[in-house]
């Protein structure tokens, strides 16, 4: 795909998934099952996977667990030539990093999401010049993760340099913040790149509202335009119907219906009993594993670290959320695909 043609998908806005990663009980790749997520999420009509990002677990991108090249292929072989938006994730130092980015490249991905989890040390010019050798390689997708889960706090001067990366084609915006989101919305805004930039939320607390909300800058207003969740990986076929909703709602202009606003906060409660954050999110990964293994579509909520589990009382709060809102879930569209999957 085109950096044009990738540009123009991204702006218009998609429903991208962060895809989990399926296992075994013995905690190995179970490949049937990592097909058929991926045929769910593009039955659904997602316009994108994420692929080797943090809910695909980022244990796969160590060299011991030998996971990530088939985990991208597999991906790929099931999105082509449906035209979906394949973005891999990418870890680590400026080597490793490139190395992933270049490896995705030569499997047909179309940009890199790039994670700065471990760089610590770096500082921001340093970080910069990270993400512009990985878009030299393939396009970029820039990341702001919440610290919670092993992202770092990063100022409006770094997203606003960051803007100025000639091959960043979007920013995923997830540090779980209001102040941080404005940062970065702020910081491409005054770039004057937002034709050139798409504005993603990963705000999974809060994305019904990140998706109707104009927001302020200098020239006027931004939108951000689509989500790259991992709330997205479930409940997926719903969430494709929301975004028509939003999108078509910001589209109009009208006045936000407040059966929407309270979707909103429907969606918000739901994902703090699936993201597990009651407990600082220790338990989201096995959460969005336990409601896909609800479904059928997984075998278990194994993760590859045998330590990770759902938190005490986890399991009663995801019952409780999706008692509470059934409306949200997709389970009948996944009843009726299953077995093709």
């Amino acid at each position: 795909m085109t950096i044009d043609r990738l540009r123009k998908l991204l702006l218009h806005g998609q429903v991208i998934p962060a895809h989990p990663l399926a296992l075994t009980a013995g905690r190995r790749l179970d490949e049937r099952r990592q097909r058929a997520l991926t045929r769910y999420y593009l039955a659904a009509g997602a316009g994108g996977l994420a692929v080797g990002v943090h809910t695909t677990q980022f244990e796969i991108h160590e060299p011991d667990c030998g996971l990530y090249q088939p985990v991208l292929e597999l991906a790929r072989e099931e999105a082509r030539p449906g035209g979906a938006v394949l973005v891999a994730g990418v870890v680590g130092d400026t080597r490793q990093a490139v190395a992933e980015a270049s490896l995705a490249r030569d499997l047909g991905y179309d940009c890199a999401l790039a994670s700065l989890a471990g760089l610590d040390r770096a500082g921001e010019q340093e970080l910069v010049e990270h993400c512009t050798r990985i878009s030299e390689v393939l396009p970029l997708f820039g990341f702001f993760l919440q610290p919670a889960v092993g992202g770092r706090v990063l100022g409006y001067g770094f997203w606003r340099a960051l803007a100025e990366v000639e091959r960043l084609v979007a920013i995923k915006i997830a540090p779980f913040d209001r102040y941080r989101t404005l940062d970065v919305v702020r910081a491409v805004g005054e770039s004057g790149r937002a034709g050139k930039v798409a504005l993603y939320t990963g705000n999974d607390d809060h994305i019904l509202l990140d998706l109707l909300t104009p927001f302020p800058c200098r020239s006027g207003t931004l939108r951000i335009v689509g989500g790259l969740l991992g709330q997205w990986a479930v409940w997926t076929r719903t969430a494709v119907e929301l975004f028509e909703r939003v999108r078509e709602c910001a589209r109009s202009g009208v006045a936000v219906p407040v059966q929407l606003l309270q979707t909103a906060q429907e969606l918000t409660d739901a994902n703090a009993a699936i993201f597990d954050a009651a407990n600082g999110f220790a338990g989201c990964i096995p959460g969005i594993h336990e409601v896909l293994r609800r479904q059928g579509l997984l075998a278990g909520n194994w993760c590859l670290d045998p330590a990770a589990g759902l938190s005490p009382g986890q399991v009663e709060e995801i019952e409780r959320v999706s008692s509470a809102y059934p409306h949200l879930a997709d389970n009948e569209f996944v009843r009726r695909g299953l077995e093709g999957w």
